[in-house]
């Protein structure tokens, strides 16, 4: 695989994002492929522990802490896990990565995208995915998909106008960088979906 390759997976909550990674490290793995799964935030111990105060804390958090913390985490995610992968040339398949703070913190929450750009470029440097999916669903069949509030996160209970300014920046994000960001239609049979996945994959990483 030489250099390895960086693909992330992107979408609002209920958009079958982490499903989808799942078949695609089973088609990864049945064609004898090295593969490195990993999430956002979270992937190393400081960050799965940053990840339960982020997701789970009944505490209000303001928009740039949850924002720096996403960044201190990533900074941690990619020196202990997503460069040491990469340099064994292997697929690294990560949920969620720098674009999700952009949607969300920015997007959703309100935080200067200038800002969060600026952290972008201080904590990766040139690092940027080879291939980033995102699964585009209304917001509307995305919240009957994650209708139980008891499994819910922080995020997840955010009103429908929280979701849409998220879809809207995700978008917006994908229109500014469209050889690295495919839009995936997620209303669509999973079998489609899955072809026009391995299609992609196919060309970009393999």
């Amino acid at each position: 695989m030489g250099k390895g390759c960086f693909i992330t997976f992107e979408g609002i909550d209920g958009a079958g994002k982490s499903t989808q990674l799942a078949w695609v490290k089973e088609l990864l793995v049945n064609r004898g492929i090295a593969v490195t799964v990993t999430r956002e935030p979270g992937g190393t111990s400081l960050g799965e522990r940053l990840r339960e105060i982020l997701l789970h804390s009944e505490d209000a958090v303001l928009p740039e802490t949850e924002a720096l913390l996403m960044f201190a985490a990533r900074r941690e995610h990619i020196d202990k896990v997503i460069t040491p992968a990469l340099a064994r040339g292997e697929v690294v398949l990560c949920d969620r990565f720098t674009d999700a703070t952009i949607a969300y913190q920015g997007g959703g929450s309100g935080v200067s995208i200038a800002k969060l750009e600026s952290l972008e470029r201080w904590v990766q440097g040139d690092l940027q995915p080879d291939l980033t999916l995102y699964f585009d669903l209304p917001v509307e069949v995305a919240k009957e998909r994650i209708n139980d509030p008891r499994r819910q996160d922080r995020f997840e209970r955010e009103t429908d106008g929280f979701f849409e300014r998220v879809r809207f920046a995700y978008l917006a994000r994908a229109r500014a960088q469209p050889q690295r960001i495919r839009v995936i239609d997620a209303n669509v049979r999973p079998a489609v979906i899955n072809k026009k996945l391995e299609d992609i994959i196919s060309s970009i990483c393999l």
